[in-house]
Formats: structure tokens, sequence, C-alpha cells
């Protein structure tokens, strides 16, 4: 069974070689917001794939929606992993917060662990652009996987937790022992 990929084929507008998605957000960012009519988007449609694309070593990238797909996915991992941690959700968020903004690696850094399917920015304009939009999606997708895993009864969700030990395409965001 192959994995599945991302529905927002169309897009024309790209950083590096990763799709300039429209959100739903109110964090601050080069993201265009989301269209009239339309209720998903990428984080939302990472989340909905999680559970089961996850579970692949491998994944063919079949569009520049792919790449931003991936690195959601990892991120939603890297998350996981905090929120194993945490004793409710006011704590969550907390973490998420803290690891939304803390330092990252973007493709073309030396600490990025896709650079082989990543391009690297084009120009330190570029560049910067990138960093913005990746920090936009790290805030957006924290704030809504703390909605699923704690859900309405405030209490975490082993059914979300159980796998934060689980490495999409066996890489991590984070470097090893972290």
């Amino acid at each position: 069974m192959p994995a599945y990929h991302s529905s927002f084929t169309g897009t024309k507008n790209s950083l590096g070689n990763m799709a300039l998605l429209p959100l739903k957000t109110t964090f601050r960012g080069p993201a265009p917001p989301l269209a009239n009519g339309e209720e998903m988007d990428i984080i939302d449609e990472a989340l909905y794939f999680f559970k089961a694309n996850v579970f692949f070593r491998t994944y063919e990238i079949k569009s520049e929606a792919d790449r931003v797909l991936i690195y959601v996915t990892l991120y939603i991992t890297e998350c996981l992993k905090k929120l194993q941690k945490c004793i409710n959700q006011h704590q969550a968020q907390n973490e998420m917060y803290s690891l939304a903004i803390s330092k990252f690696d973007i493709p073309g850094d030396a600490g990025f662990p896709l650079n082989s399917v990543y391009a690297k920015p084009n120009s330190p304009t570029e560049a910067d652009a990138m960093r913005q939009y990746l920090l936009q999606i790290r805030q957006e997708t924290g704030s809504r996987l703390i909605e699923k895993v704690y859900g309405a009864d405030g209490k975490p969700s082993k059914w979300w937790l159980c796998f934060a030990k689980k490495k999409f395409m066996d890489k991590s965001l984070s470097g090893p022992g972290q």
C-alpha cells in the first residue's frame, strides 16, 4: 500500500522546492490565507494522514506540497515526543510554543535531515521567508495537535502519544539523543 500524498498540487508559489501553501492560522507569516470555502489546509491533511504515513520508511515525492507534508509529519513526531512528558494541557501549550520558536534548521543547513530532498534557498531573502513559513507551520501545527491529543476532557490521548517513538522515513528533525 502506498503512502498518502498531498492533494494540494496546484500551487504556483514556492520557497526552494517547497510549496508555499495557504493556511488557516492566526500566526503571522508568509503563508497566504485559505480561500473562502476551503476547509482543509496542509496541516489538517498532515494530521489526518499522520497515523498511516508514519509507518513508511520511504516516501515518493509527487509534488512540492509533499515536501511540506513530509516536514509537518516529522514535526508532529517531534511534538508528540514533547507532549509525552506533559501532565496537563497548559504545560503542553507552553512546550509546543517553546518547541516552535526554538532554533531549527532549514533546507541547506548542515543539521537539516533531508537536504537531499529539499532545495537550498536561492538567496538570504528566500531563506528568511522559508524560516518564517516553517515557523508559522510549526506554531499552527503545535496548536492543532494539542486539540487532537488533549481533546475536550483535557487528558492526553494514548492513541496519539503511542506514535511518539515512530520515525517517519527513519528521520527526525531533532539531532540524535534529543
